[in-house]
């Protein structure tokens, strides 16, 4: 197969014009090669012809004689732009639906886009409800095991105390209440009033060394604390007395083995251990020795005045 041969000059006379060279060659081939205005006719009739700008091919070459020159009418150059404005027209209608297919498809991956947050917003808020869920069953199962275990120190105190168990389906009477209510909160102002006047002696005795006071209320908050914390940890209700560290920080100021000793604990045999037995820990007198702590620590007056 090869590319027909036509008229060079009229073919050069097409392209002049603003054909293109396979539309032009196209045009002469099919008209015969007869003349410039019969290729001109040729294009108008098949224009929207889908391979009217591929290069046409025969199979074998032709030799045609050259015809006649002959000059180029004012009808065919307007015909020729004729055919030029409807080849632009053409083009701009097919870019603009090619811009208007490009927009959709940005629509589109936009809309995806916007859907795929939305369900990863989602996917997110509900991992946050589900995990909040389950920290709200956690710490509603946390205090539920502490109320239990109030609720067994509160019978072991009274068995202790030789008194019977609380029946569930008597309520006490209002003279019992009232006797509860009133002993209670005497023992705790007694042992708080004690503790407050421990911490004020260690505060005045040293008074001259800040940070070492306050380094010993730290650590009694800390013995404190941990038994509040752990109360059948043994490791946290024995203190070693000939231990330096004990000693610099706690032993070695007054006020300070007092301060323990009021919280329950008892020297051992020997002197040798500071010692609170598992049946005399105390929360009440606990969070009393820690809300004390904390009450020295922050006033800066504490210990100074008299009280």
């Amino acid at each position: 197969m090869a590319v027909p041969q036509v008229n060079k000059k009229l073919l050069d006379e097409l392209e002049a014009m603003g054909f293109p060279r396979p539309r032009a060659t196209r045009a002469l081939h099919f008209s015969g090669n007869s003349s410039l205005e019969a290729a001109i006719e040729w294009v108008i009739d098949h224009e929207n012809d889908s391979d009217i700008d591929q290069m046409p091919l025969v199979a074998v070459d032709i030799d045609l004689d050259s015809p006649q020159p002959f000059d180029i009418t004012e009808q065919m150059k307007i015909k020729a732009q004729e055919l030029r404005n409807k080849s632009h027209k053409k083009k701009e209608e097919e870019e603009k639906k090619l811009e208007r297919q490009r927009e959709k498809e940005r629509i589109r991956a936009s809309k995806d886009l916007t859907e795929a947050k939305r369900i990863l917003e989602s996917n997110e808020k509900q991992r946050y409800l589900a995990l909040k869920k389950k920290e709200e069953k956690e710490e509603k199962r946390a205090r539920e095991k502490i109320l239990k275990k109030l609720e067994h120190d509160k019978v072991e105190r009274r068995s202790r105390l030789g008194l019977p168990p609380e029946s569930p389906s008597v309520k006490p009477s209002t003279h019992l209440l009232q006797e509860k209510t009133t002993s209670l909160p005497l023992k705790s102002v007694t042992n708080a009033e004690q503790m407050r006047e421990c911490l004020r002696s260690l505060k005045r005795n040293h008074q001259n060394d800040g940070a070492r006071v306050r380094r010993a209320f730290e650590t009694l908050l800390i013995y404190v604390g941990n038994i509040a914390k752990n109360p059948d940890e043994e490791k946290f209700r024995k203190i070693r007395l000939t231990n330096p560290l004990f000693q610099d920080r706690v032993g070695n100021l007054r006020g300070g083995m007092e301060f323990l000793e009021l919280c329950g604990f008892e020297r051992t045999e020997g002197d040798e251990f500071l010692y609170l037995p598992d049946d005399k820990v105390d929360m009440e007198i606990l969070n009393t020795a820690g809300s004390e702590l904390k009450s020295a620590m922050t006033n800066p007056f504490f210990g100074l005045l008299s009280v």
